[in-house]
């Protein structure tokens, strides 16, 4: 027996039309899907079914010539499925058009409020993980102020050592030079000359210095400006982005009561 590609081509393309079909939302499509599959379904089932034969009755047709009944069967308990399948998606199209006015499958109470505590707890979870992640970046941030202050600490006491070292350094070479030239019959002019370039090297090494810590201080000031700033736009984003959460959240929450309201309405329900 040679069987024909073109009705199991034929088949396939329905049964593929029926599925694609079963997978809308529209009522009216889901009726053709289920049409389309149970004919797809019973062309199969007479395309492999065995050879063209002879009624299966006993005592009418020989029984070397019977068609095979049980493909026969199959078709019958299938055309019965389709249309009682059928005449229950007419009944709930009708029953969906007087209600809503459209053939949309409508979305369960209790699903819509599953589905919105599961929104709501990814929204939470958002919100929680924003407010952790700039607590974290507050925490780095100050971490870094500390650190800029204990070097700029460090810094300072460095500074102060060696100014104190070449304030050590001026007197023990001022002391050195008043003990070479002590017998040498120095004048008091010179000796004050010699002091007062002392006192003119400690001075500029104290401006040095004073200028190195002002220069150190604006910059630590600039930082800190920025990190205020930094901070101050994180939460300005931050509120934000709660206010859109919440927008979101009071949003779906008013949709699905106005779609409550539109199922529990007598005015939409249709007449029994």
């Amino acid at each position: 027996m040679t069987i024909s590609l073109l009705p199991l081509l034929v088949s396939g393309t329905l049964v593929t039309a029926g599925v694609t079909l079963l997978l809308e939302r529209s009522l009216i499509r889901l009726l053709v899907g289920v049409i389309l599959l149970g004919n797809g379904v019973n062309l199969l089932i007479l395309t492999v079914g065995g050879p063209v034969g002879e009624p299966p009755i006993l005592g009418r047709s020989d029984p070397e010539r019977m068609a095979d009944p049980l493909p026969q069967a199959m078709v019958l308990t299938s055309i019965v499925i389709t249309l009682g399948v059928t005449a229950f998606l007419l009944a709930v199209v009708h029953r969906s058009w007087q209600l809503t006015g459209g053939d949309e499958v409508q979305d369960d109470t209790e699903d819509r409020r599953v589905r919105l505590r599961a929104r709501r707890g990814e929204l939470t979870q958002a919100v929680l993980a924003k407010q952790d992640a700039y607590r974290r970046l507050v925490r780095e941030q100050r971490e870094e102020l500390a650190r800029l202050e204990a070097a700029r600490h460090e810094r300072e006491h460095r500074e102060a050592q060696e100014l104190e070292r070449q304030i050590l350094d001026v007197n023990v070479d001022l002391g050195r030079w008043l003990q070479a030239h002590k017998d040498a019959g120095l004048s008091s002019e010179q000796i004050e000359e010699r002091l007062a370039e002392a006192r003119r090297a400690e001075a500029a090494s104290k401006e040095s210095r004073q200028e190195r810590v002002g220069k150190l201080r604006a910059e630590f000031a600039r930082r800190e400006r920025e990190q205020a700033e930094r901070e101050r736009e994180i939460r300005r984003r931050f509120r934000i982005r709660q206010r859109e959460a919440r927008k979101q959240m009071r949003a779906a929450i008013r949709a699905d009561r106005e779609r409550q309201a539109r199922a529990q309405d007598p005015d939409l329900e249709g007449d029994d």
